[in-house]
């Protein structure tokens, strides 16, 4: 189950391609606290870890994703939220020689007035770009699959007006690599970014006693977005349980929900 969750981790954060080389070194979620008018500066730091030059291009897009599953890399202005227009990147395209370490610096400029509170975001993509080469076999041209990261630039403006608000949108019990787990799809309905975390408390459903509280892993979670959390309840013997499910961010802000939970042989 933890190879799952790291997966969908890694899904959520980079597109899914076969070809290495070019990695992203400082991360890849820059947050920041922004004010009115105000200038801030970021860097994104590139590898080539290959024996062989490597042209890399960089450009921003709009960014969300939901709890089945899908993700969306979408031009700018397709999200209501978006900064993309605040950031401007010093270059588009940059090349790394074998084994060279680059860094590409961008700037955020915060509007003189910013109507909403809460978290405004978009992603640099970092391509690598790879030479079209004639192929011998068939006309046209061969194509190789590369690695695309997805740098989240988060700004969140006026924090104090600002929050998440937590939904539970569906709780399952389902098998996960043959072992029994607990999925929660959680949205955040709010207007803040916020890094919850989900946790089960089950009791015995007839005395009322406590058998175990169980948490997941923290994600990120952005203003109109939805992911699952997988929670692993595989020593927890087959039978109906009373349950408590909680979603508890960074700050502490809690979400309850009281279920029937079943837990089954198979």
């Amino acid at each position: 189950m933890i190879k799952r969750i790291l997966f969908l981790i890694t899904l959520i954060l980079q597109f899914s391609f076969l070809h290495a080389g070019i990695v992203v070194l400082n991360g890849l979620t820059h947050s920041y606290k922004v004010e009115n008018g105000k200038v801030y500066k970021g860097k994104v730091a590139i590898e080539n870890t290959g024996n062989n030059p490597q042209s890399v291009k960089l450009f921003l897009q709009d960014f969300t994703y939901h709890s089945d599953g899908t993700i969306n890399y979408t031009a700018i202005h397709t999200n209501k939220k978006t900064n993309g227009d605040w950031i401007k990147l010093n270059t588009n395209l940059v090349t790394l020689k074998a084994k060279e370490k680059t860094e590409v610096f961008y700037e955020i400029t915060i509007p003189d007035r910013v109507n909403d509170p809460g978290s405004y975001w978009s992603v640099i993509i970092v391509e690598p770009v790879d030479d079209i080469k004639p192929t011998d076999k068939q006309p046209g041209v061969s194509i190789t699959s590369v690695i695309r990261y997805a740098i989240q630039v988060i700004t969140d403006y006026d924090t104090e007006k600002a929050k998440p608000d937590l939904k539970f949108e569906s709780i399952k019990v389902e098998k996960e690599e043959g072992k029994q787990a607990v999925k929660i799809a959680i949205a955040n309905n709010g207007n803040l970014y916020c890094k919850p975390t989900a946790s089960i408390e089950i009791y015995n459903r007839k005395t009322g006693e406590k058998i175990g509280t169980f948490s997941s892993l923290t994600m990120g979670l952005l203003p109109s977005t939805s992911k699952t959390f997988y929670i692993d309840i595989s020593k927890i013997p087959p039978a109906q349980y009373k349950a408590t499910v909680i979603a508890t961010d960074e700050d502490e802000n809690a979400f309850a929900l009281n279920v029937e939970l079943e837990v089954k042989n198979d």
